[in-house]
């Protein structure tokens, strides 16, 4: 059995203040479209509006071509059963459905928009989605109370023709059947043989129920139980729903039904399952204990009782998690690209084999990453694919495109499922795989990584994060009070266990002054002034610690300028051998991945430097898994037009052309003939033109200032930057960096420490 992990803690005020941070709330619109000129906005709107209206008037169908609907998801609920808090209304619905609709957008590229609609009567909201379903490609129903649910959904299948999904049912259905695929496969089960007892009858227990029959198990074997026990033919008070599962049984309390049961599925309430039915059950017991947050009994009861038990639950902390997240986003992904009308039977089992099969095949780092630095193998505690597993995009929503049109339910083919596949891989964004692989290698040899301004609320919790995230040791410099008092402040106890150092540590201090005042003393510094940089300063205290091998790698800045902090180190640490110390950003937008240098460090590089910088970004870039090609950027393009401003460009260039370096480059060009395809057909000699991976910027400020627009007006996300040519494994943080940006700082200073040679 894997251990059960600690679960994360996060206070109420962290949770409401990650969703006030910002721009209010989760999700925002972009326009898909250039807005600039007046043209733009003729053929946007008016005039040129009129021409797709009045092929939409003609041709419902070309609404898929001419507008976002083939993309776009209703998330709808009426908050009448919220997560586990109940019915608390359609507006406390909406920060879930938010939610949703990052999900949608985040593993399946899928746009979004929340609707709650404040009714209770199935029939108005009916008559509402019914009204506005028309601007939608696909409606996802949400935490709406059972038997509305089902009523709401069955109608409005009966009237319209796209997919209509209440997730709460079959998305639970989805998951759990491919959880149950794969536990009868490892316990050499018959899917045509086994019994199975449902403990619950809401919506997911039957949405469950009717695919596991969907999926080969036999309808008389098996039993549903509610809070009153087995519904059994004849029982009073049955509505419609749970009478279509009532079997002719003698059976008539869950105890019972359990006896040499193969199988349990629990979407009901905590500890209703006792040890001693556990016991009587069959030969390799199947377990999805799935009421959330507590199970209907504990993994821990079960295998003390039964160690031959496959267990399953709704939680993280346990092998084996039923998370909705496998499934719908994937699932809508495959309905919309086909233009599904439905969602049917063939398409949701097409789903769950997918899922299944994909537990059984050796898994990626990205997988490794998110399992703390194990590799899990398909068997007893690997039945399920982990959410972060890169290959659902693909795996997913191919099966359920070609399910769509071997059933009939498809509007448009796709004729190279294989292509089809890739398309799909390239849609998401790549910086999460970067940092997932960086994070996976990160774990399988921890650090001791310090976060320099141990009192800054972000470096605090990015510390923390890194330790939980079991990526290393975090350490602390800082004044031990005022980071109690900041522990308090973000809701953890003030003793939390984490490691601080500071200058009161008075042997490490003076190793340190003794450390520095061998490398300073020659510089006209006097060991007195030396011990004063030491105490005051925690950029000389932790580069002297790695360097003292009481620590692995250190992140620092945030609270100050980074120049401020780049002068402050270059007084105790010096450039790798034969390297320039520069700052490199990654960038990702659109499905592709930039790096881009220097952006922090050098205002005017001599071609020297340019060349050198060249060369340290490839080193990077091959440490990250990229196939470097690079672009020397400049306003002019292979000589047009030529100013004393593109001379040190075209020298860098000549002078690379003259060593034998093993990578692709060019230059000098403009950023849009370095990065888009277009210009291929112009300037077909180079290799680089529309394919470039590495932006070599001719001055710092307008590298600065590129990234800096990328990231607040184009979208781009921004790694970085990070520190190259540093002689010790140091990245600094931009002035007020978030939470996040640290700890990715952290790991890749962390993952710098393992793969850099840093003893020259």
């Amino acid at each position: 059995m894997t251990k059960k992990s600690k679960i994360d803690h996060y206070s109420d005020k962290e949770a409401l203040d990650f969703h006030i941070e910002g721009k209010s709330g989760k999700i925002e619109i972009n326009s898909s479209k250039p807005l600039t000129t007046k043209r733009d906005l003729s053929l946007a709107y008016s005039p040129g509006v009129a021409a797709p209206v009045k092929e939409i008037a003609k041709n419902p169908e070309l609404a898929y071509d001419y507008t976002s609907k083939g993309n776009l998801v209703a998330v709808i609920s009426n908050g009448s059963a919220i997560l586990g808090l109940g019915d608390l209304g359609s507006l406390a619905s909406k920060p879930v459905m938010e939610g949703k609709s990052v999900l949608f957008k985040r593993f399946a590229d899928i746009d979004s928009i929340d609707i709650e609609i404040d009714n209770k009567n199935t029939g108005s909201i009916i008559d509402t989605i019914k009204n506005i379903a028309g601007t939608f490609g696909g409606i996802n129903l949400e935490d709406i109370a059972a038997p509305d649910c089902f009523i709401i959904e069955q109608k409005l299948k009966e009237h319209l023709n796209i997919p209509i999904f209440h997730d709460d049912q079959h998305g639970t259905a989805i998951i759990t059947t491919a959880a149950l695929i794969n536990a009868l496969d490892v316990s050499n089960k018959k899917i045509d043989n086994v019994k199975i007892v449902v403990n619950g009858a809401g919506a997911s227990a039957q949405a469950c129920t009717n695919l596991f029959k969907s999926s080969g198990v036999k309808n008389e074997n098996i039993i549903m139980c509610d809070s009153k026990g087995v519904i059994y033919k004849g029982r009073d008070n049955l509505d419609q729903f749970k009478s279509a599962f009532a079997l002719n049984t003698e059976l008539r309390t869950l105890k019972e039904a359990m006896k040499d049961a193969d199988v349990f599925l629990g979407l009901s309430a905590k500890d209703v399952v006792t040890q001693d039915m556990v016991k009587s059950m069959a030969k390799n017991p199947i377990i999805f204990a799935c009421a959330n947050p507590d199970p209907e009994i504990k993994p821990e009861l079960i295998y003390e009782t039964r160690s031959d038990a496959i267990v399953a639950t709704g939680r993280s902390d346990y092998p084996n998690q039923v998370n909705n997240l496998i499934g719908f986003p994937y699932i809508f992904r495959g309905a919309l690209d086909v233009r599904a009308k439905e969602i049917n039977e063939e398409m949701k089992v097409a789903a769950a084999k997918a899922i299944a099969l994909l537990a059984r095949e050796d898994v990626p780092d990205e997988v490794v990453s998110a399992y703390g630095g194990d590799r899990p193998k398909y068997g007893k505690d690997y039945i399920i694919p982990s959410t972060f597993d890169p290959r659902l995009i693909s795996v997913i929503p191919s099966a359920v495109a070609l399910a769509a049109m071997k059933s009939g339910v498809a509007r448009k083919n796709i004729k190279d499922i294989e292509e089809y596949k890739d398309e799909l891989t390239n849609r998401l964004d790549p910086s999460m795989s970067v940092m997932q692989g960086i994070n996976a290698k990160v774990r399988k040899n921890p650090k001791r990584v310090i976060f320099a301004e141990g009192e800054d609320e972000n470096m605090l919790k990015a510390a923390i994060e890194f330790g939980k995230n079991k990526l290393g040791k975090p350490i602390l410099i800082g004044a031990e009070k005022r980071i109690k008092e900041q522990l308090k402040k973000i809701g953890l106890d003030e003793n939390y266990k984490i490691e601080i150092v500071n200058s009161t540590h008075k042997e490490k201090r003076e190793k340190y002054v003794k450390h520095l005042y061998k490398r300073l003393q020659r510089e006209g510094q006097l060991e007195r002034d030396v011990d004063r940089l030491v105490r005051n300063d925690r950029i000389a205290w932790g580069s002297s610690m790695i360097a003292c091998k009481d620590a692995d790698a250190m992140v620092t800045g945030n609270i100050r300028h980074y120049a401020a902090s780049i002068e402050k180190l270059k007084k105790v640490v010096d450039p790798r051998p034969g390297e320039e110390i520069f700052g490199m950003t990654m960038i990702t937008l659109k499905g592709k991945t930039i790096l881009v240098a220097d952006t922090n460090v050098q205002d005017f590089p001599s071609p020297e430097r340019l060349v050198k910088v060249s060369k340290s970004c490839v080193r990077v870039a091959r440490l990250f898994g990229f196939d470097p090609k690079v672009a020397f950027l400049s306003h002019s393009t292979f000589g047009k037009p030529i100013s004393k401003n593109t001379k040190h460009v075209r020298d860098a260039i000549e002078l690379l052309k003259k060593e034998n370096v093993d990578f692709d480059f060019d230059g000098e060009m403009q950023p849009d003939v370095a990065l888009n395809p277009i210009y291929k057909d112009i300037y077909p000699f180079s290799k680089i033109v529309g394919n470039a991976n590495i932006l070599i910027m001719p001055a710092l400020h307008s590298a600065a200032i590129s990234t800096k627009l990328m990231k607040v007006f184009g979208g781009g996300k921004l790694i970085g930057p990070l520190l190259i040519g540093l002689g010790s494994p140091i990245e600094v943080a931009p002035l007020r960096a978030t939470t996040s940006e640290i700890l990715n700082l952290a790991s890749i200073a962390a993952y710098s420490s393992d793969v850099i040679d840093y003893s020259n």
